[in-house]
């Protein structure tokens, strides 16, 4: 366990856009950071970092909170885990006190996934350096293929020996569970075998560096063996949502904006040795969209390196219009006949190479164009089929600029009506749009009769916009009760102007009769939590709120700082020669705001009092001859009208 005053300090220590920009690229927006969400597929960015508040807030799919927060999104961290991530980024030693069984009990079941395939990892490795086949066999082998020592342990390269359950045994001498390691892959379905044996290794890590997945690549010449083999799918495992180094690419493609794709291990592994470390793989398979979006987060152009044979690339390129769904910018390279990334960067070097593919890269709609179209010489049918496969692809880019560009390129390499070609992307956009619809119409609680489901001729453009999730409809006076709250949250420990008294003390010393009349139960459980730190002369602050133990507080203040971190000037103001001089930012405009906030909360209770003091009471007393309560029920009348039409006068409002 991480003692209080260890975790005060690394979270004292954080910073929020450090942290993030480690998984999503972030850009300048104002005060605050932009990006793609990592958390929903999106191609207009609505992802916020507020490094002043320290925390993030996607507007979209409404996703926020502080840094540790997003490692226990992101990547699926216990609390304890999210902050010891963090304490090894900001070199802060933690010194745990021993766990209790009961605690231990507790770790999560991916924990234990990747505590396994960490021990496999080991276990290879050792087999790679400490063995003599393995240094025989397998290091002399990725040496020959010219890999230096460093990039061996920094890839994870490891050798499993062709012997029956070395490792099931060794695992199970160190403790691991035998239902863990079939989990993971590591020994047969019945525990009795090692599922890896006679291969060299090839781990697979996720995009924090945990070991995920392993690949084996067969030793023996005998073609009815798999060259490959991998690890099965997991929890922590998802073939179609991971590339193959991108944990150690990631900065690089930032740093770069651009990420190449490859199709093998070696391919990566030798270019990112040579110095071009913005490179991935995607392991064989076809690309897939949770790849593609793991791209999009960290940049928008992608470069993909072909060694195939002409017939290879035409049928990998039908898979690319995923990667224009994605507004994704794609480049091709076609490496020299015979070549692949790893042979031809060790043939002519890494200057050279880099070289190659800035040169070569050519646009994926137009290299694609041209290469249907030397297979159409002469014959208008083969043509017609080939202009509605262009056209099918452009119809996928989701920005119109981009489509029109495209559209105009192709119209000249066709010999085409640019008109035609524009007729003809539009009814594919059009039949996309209906067959998303009715797609969405069988789903569960779909509604209908929704607007989608009759595709309009506006809606030929595809819609990017971002959704946002709206905020559930205040009830009675639970907005003004909201707007205390959202006051105490941002400002509750800043001091009035002219005053030595905080924003929590005038507003709940003013309201303090009302503490137990809020409508909502959130906001009057805040309230009365924040009296209470008063009387227990302690100050009210926005961390209080962001390290809440309790889900809906925290969330709640999320939501607020995020709001009020997403609007800011425009700097035109300053452009014309019309600073802001009379008018104070947000954050230092809480003097005015405090004192309306409370004042319009105070009478819509004094409004809500004067409408529960029951005229037929009062009557019945008149009636009754009953002067007493008569007098007594006329003059609290009298003060509360009294009092709401002075609140009234000063906020401006106009009572009847």
């Amino acid at each position: 366990m991480i003692p209080p005053k260890t975790v005060r300090d690394i979270l004292d220590a954080v910073r929020i856009e450090e942290v993030v920009e480690d998984f999503v690229t972030l850009r300048k927006r104002g005060v605050n950071l932009l990006g793609l969400c990592p958390f929903h597929n999106e191609k207009t960015p609505s992802f916020n970092v507020s490094p002043a508040r320290n925390i993030f807030k996607c507007f979209g799919c409404g996703k926020g909170g502080d840094a540790v927060t997003f490692l226990m999104e992101h990547e699926s961290f216990t609390y304890p885990d999210a902050l010891r991530w963090l304490a090894r980024k900001y070199n802060i030693e933690i010194e745990e006190v021993e766990r209790t069984p009961e605690q231990i009990a507790e770790i999560q079941f991916s924990d234990s996934l990747y505590i396994v395939n960490d021990f496999g990892l080991r276990h290879f490795q050792e087999q790679l350096f400490d063995t003599d086949e393995g240094k025989s066999v397998a290091l002399s082998y990725f040496k020959q293929r010219g890999l230096r020592e460093e990039t061996i342990r920094a890839f994870g390269l490891g050798y499993a020996p062709d012997l029956r359950d070395l490792l099931v045994q060794r695992a199970k001498a160190a403790g691991h569970s035998l239902d863990l390691l079939k989990k993971v892959g590591l020994c047969s379905a019945d525990g009795t075998r090692d599922f890896f044996r006679g291969r060299v290794m090839f781990a697979i890590h996720n995009m924090s560096g945990k070991v995920a997945a392993f690949a084996g690549r067969t030793m023996s010449s005998d073609k009815t063996i798999p060259k490959y083999i991998n690890s099965p799918e997991t929890e922590i495992y998802v073939k179609n949502k991971t590339l193959y180094g991108a944990f150690q690419a990631k900065k690089a493609i930032r740093k770069q904006d651009e990420c190449i794709l490859v199709e093998g291990y070696m391919d990566v592994i030798s270019l990112y040795q040579a110095g071009i470390e913005n490179v991935v793989a995607s392991s064989g398979t076809s690309l897939t969209e949770g790849q593609l979006q793991l791209i999009k987060r960290n940049t928008a152009n992608l470069k993909i390196l072909y060694d195939g044979d002409p017939a290879g690339i035409k049928a990998a390129l039908r898979g690319l219009d995923l990667a224009l769904e994605q507004d994704l910018n794609v480049k091709i390279v076609l490496l020299p006949n015979g070549e692949d990334p790893d042979s031809f960067v060790q043939k002519i070097g890494s200057e050279a190479f880099g070289e190659f593919i800035v040169k070569q890269a050519k646009d994926f709609i137009l290299f694609k164009t041209q290469l249907l179209l030397q297979e159409t010489q002469g014959d208008p049918i083969k043509k017609s089929a080939l202009i509605k496969d262009i056209m099918g692809s452009i119809a996928k880019i989701p920005d119109p600029i981009k489509r029109g560009v495209y559209l105009k390129e192709c119209a000249t390499l066709l010999d085409a009506s640019e008109e035609v070609l524009y007729a003809e992307t539009n009814k594919m956009i059009t039949a996309g749009l209906r067959k998303k619809a009715e797609k969405e119409s069988r789903q569960p609680g779909a509604a209908s009769d929704s607007p989608a489901a009759h595709p309009s001729p506006d809606m030929l453009e595809p819609n990017i916009a971002v959704s946002v999730r709206e905020r559930p409809a205040q009830q009675g006076d639970e907005y003004k009760e909201r707007h205390i709250i959202e006051l105490l949250v941002k400002f509750g420990g800043s001091v009035l102007q002219n005053e030595n008294i905080s924003v929590a003390e005038y507003i709940l010393t003013d309201i303090e009769e009302s503490l137990n009349a809020f409508d909502n139960s959130l906001y009057g459980r805040i309230a009365q939590e924040c009296y209470a730190l008063l009387l227990d002369h302690k100050v009210v602050t926005q961390e209080h709120f962001l390290r809440h133990e309790s889900k809906e507080i925290h969330d709640l203040a999320v939501d607020i700082l995020a709001d009020s971190s997403r609007w800011e000037y425009s700097p035109n103001w300053e452009k014309k020669g019309f600073p802001l001089q009379n008018q104070p930012l947000p954050e230092f405009n809480f003097d005015k705001e405090t004192r309306e906030g409370v004042d319009r909360f105070r009478l819509s209770k004094l409004d809500k009092l004067c409408k529960s003091i029951n005229p037929a009471r009062i009557k019945t007393a008149d009636e009754a001859g009953d002067l007493i309560n008569l007098e007594r029920f006329m003059r609290i009348q009298k003060k509360v009208q009294e009092a709401r039409n002075d609140l009234a006068k000063r906020l401006g409002r106009v009572v009847i």
